[in-house]
């Protein structure tokens, strides 16, 4: 490390350097970050707002004594409740309510507290009670999610991390501002149509419990979200985007360091994604053990890793990277890796599909592992503007890379579960009630207007599965694949009939298989037991109405 004459606690310039230590073998690196410089600074983002009082709840649970020393340690800086089960001092400096926590939701400056069991002195105050801060004893903690809202703190065993927090409660008074880390969409999202779900990957991914059910759509609290952008990763149709930075920001950062990377002379660049907590002290210990990086691994810090999707690992590849790590060096959720994995897999298929040889995409738990073995890269580096819409993203990227693939293909099969694909139907099944184009949220099923058809443009299709669950017919079927050529753009007919004309007027009103169908099912029904009435099967709604008001044998309840 002398030789660089860089402090081993100098982290921004072992940045600077590419997080290696051989100032020789990274010079081409750090060319390549120094263009970042000239970048113009991503576009202002809207923020949350969080306002605290400085009222905290500490909640004992059954480490009563190490609450009430918290307690009083705080109480001159804080207004503090403690819920114990022990009794008040008189000299006390805070407040002591004997109960439980029955639940509690919220977050910094608006925690809402249910109690159980309170002292009848307490009780008479109401079961409910509002909190700026929270500090919990219990076992198990009040929130169980991997990452707990912001002003909610589990009380740490270790004495040194303990008065940590508790400086950290003591500061959290004032107003707070975070960036509002997602953009969502509704008209895009395919989360549910009719009471039928369709798409549930943001909601089940989410480690805040940020984003909830909300009818067809979902719902995201500001306040809750931490900007992980695993939502963004994993969802099918761009209704979640990650704006922290947003992907077009993000893509010229990755234009900007390949390519200033090659003109210097670079090859086999790989690019390495990395968090600004534990992934940034993984590589300044490799860096100062003497290791750092290989020469041709290109650290990109972002504020965390579970936001790296497809469109931004396609587009590196696109760009002339011949391989993407993402580094993991242990604070993420099981739920983002395997997220991260999925999505690495989806792009790697692509890749394998069209010939480009070599392991492309990786999650690694060390730097040391980021390099990995050399790569087919493309040969001809793309020039696009990466767009902030995700498929897109991903479209331009596919595109450029089929064009210069070594094995072109028309169509690449896809896993189940893949958000690309076409939708089979079995025409022999299919009435074309249409039911499919009405639950269908991407425009990918379409009707046919004034004619009986029913018709598909893949590129919209999400493989959502919501047209499948809605077929009363039980007539379609996904078929999860990327297809390649033109068609994928270009309206193609699933199924059409002739309409069926009415019997009296001649107007066209249904389908004949539709019309068919009907009287089949309700031939053998009490109320078309009469030829006349099932005639009226195969009348408009208009002159329906008028045969039955024209029938004077026709039953009627004013006649009851």
């Amino acid at each position: 490390m002398a030789s660089t004459g860089i402090a081993l606690d100098d982290r921004l310039s072992l940045e600077s350097r590419g997080w290696t230590i051989d100032p020789d073998s990274g010079e081409v690196k750090r060319h390549a970050l120094a263009s970042l410089a000239n970048l113009e600074p991503p576009a202002a983002i809207a923020s949350v707002t969080y306002v605290s009082h400085g009222n905290v709840l500490i909640v004992a649970g059954r480490d009563s004594a190490r609450a009430r020393l918290c307690a009083a340690s705080v109480a001159s800086d804080l207004h503090v409740t403690l819920l114990d089960a022990g009794p008040a001092r008189v000299d006390d400096a805070y407040a002591v309510w004997g109960g439980s926590v029955e639940s509690l939701a919220g977050y910094l400056g608006e925690f809402v507290a249910t109690f159980s069991k309170l002292d009848p002195g307490m009780a008479a105050r109401g079961t409910h009670a509002k909190f700026d801060l929270v500090l919990d004893f219990s076992v198990p903690p009040l929130f169980g999610m991997h990452q707990p809202p912001q002003g909610y703190y589990r009380a740490p065993a270790d004495a040194g991390a303990l008065e940590a927090v508790l400086q950290e409660l003591r500061e959290a008074v004032g107003e707070f501002e975070k960036p509002r880390y997602f953009a969502y969409r509704e008209s895009l999202c395919a989360h549910e149509r009719s009471s039928i779900t369709g798409c549930n990957a943001c909601i089940e991914v989410c480690s805040t419990s940020a984003i909830a059910a909300d009818g067809d759509k979902v719902k995201v609290d500001p306040h809750l979200c931490m900007g992980c952008g695993a939502c963004s990763t994993v969802c099918p149709s761009g209704a979640m985007g990650y704006q922290y930075p947003r992907p077009a920001d993000r893509g010229a950062q990755l234009k900007s360091v390949l390519s200033a990377y090659r003109h210097a002379g670079g090859k086999d660049a790989c690019i390495l994604f990395h968090n600004g907590t534990d992934g940034r002290e993984a590589l300044q210990q490799s860096a100062s053990t003497g290791e750092g990086l290989p020469a041709n691994v290109i650290p990109l810090e972002t504020w965390h890793v579970a936001a790296i999707g497809p469109d931004l690992l396609l587009g590196a590849i696109a760009f002339g990277a011949s391989r993407v790590a993402v580094l993991c060096a242990g604070s993420e959720t099981p739920e983002y890796v395997r997220a991260l994995e999925e999505q690495m897999a989806f792009a790697q298929t692509v890749l394998s599909a069209l010939g480009y040889a070599g392991t492309h995409f990786a999650v690694v738990e060390s730097p040391a592992l980021a390099a990995g073995a050399a790569n087919t890269a493309v040969s001809v580096p793309a020039t696009y503007m990466m767009s902030n819409d995700k498929r897109t993203a991903i479209e331009f990227a596919v595109e450029h890379l089929v064009r210069h693939a070594p094995q072109p293909q028309q169509e690449i099969a896809l896993a189940p579960g893949a958000a690309y694909g076409e939708v089979l139907v079995d025409a022999k099944k299919c009435t074309l009630c249409l039911a499919c184009a009405g639950a269908c949220p991407a425009s990918a099923l379409m009707d046919g207007g004034d004619q009986p058809m029913l018709r598909f443009l893949e590129r919209n299709c999400v493989q959502c599965g919501l047209c499948e669950k809605t077929c009363p017919e039980d007539a379609i079927t996904l078929n999860p694949r990327l297809l390649l050529t033109p068609a994928v753009r270009e309206v193609r007919v699933l199924n059409e009939t002739r309409p069926f004309h009415c019997v009296l007027c001649a107007k066209p009103f249904g389908t004949e298989r539709m019309v068919s169908t009907m009287i089949g099912r309700l031939a053998g029904h009490s109320m078309f037991a009469t030829e006349e009435a099932r005639r009226r099967l195969q009348m408009c709604a208009d002159c329906r109405v008028v045969d039955m008001m024209s029938n004077k044998q026709e039953a009627s309840v004013l006649k009851l």
